[in-house]
């Protein structure tokens, strides 16, 4: 049996470097008054998240209801949560 063939094959993994968003719904976004700027900074002062050290920045799920008008600012956004923060008549900013 030739060597190659006895050795473990071990493929590629893009697991290391795949990007690490912090997910957040829509529904968590309720917490802040009508009419304010949410970004980071923002959602960590109000205790949604703590920020770990390794990750690329906050991504917005539509899972739940928006009233309130909000300017938010994000790494990324689903179709839905982008659709309901704007039909609520915020803006959704990538960035």
């Amino acid at each position: 049996m030739p060597l190659y063939r006895r050795l473990p094959k071990r493929g590629f993994n893009n697991k290391r470097f795949a990007p690490a968003y912090i997910t957040i719904n829509v529904k968590d976004l309720e917490v802040f008054d009508n009419g304010t700027t949410v970004d980071a900074k923002a959602i960590a002062e109000k205790g949604i998240i703590s920020v770990p050290k390794n990750n690329d920045g906050i991504k917005i799920l539509g899972n739940g209801e928006l009233t309130k008008k909000l300017n938010v600012t994000a790494a990324k956004f689903t179709a839905a949560a982008k659709e309901k923060i704007e039909k609520a008549g915020g803006t959704a900013t990538e960035g």
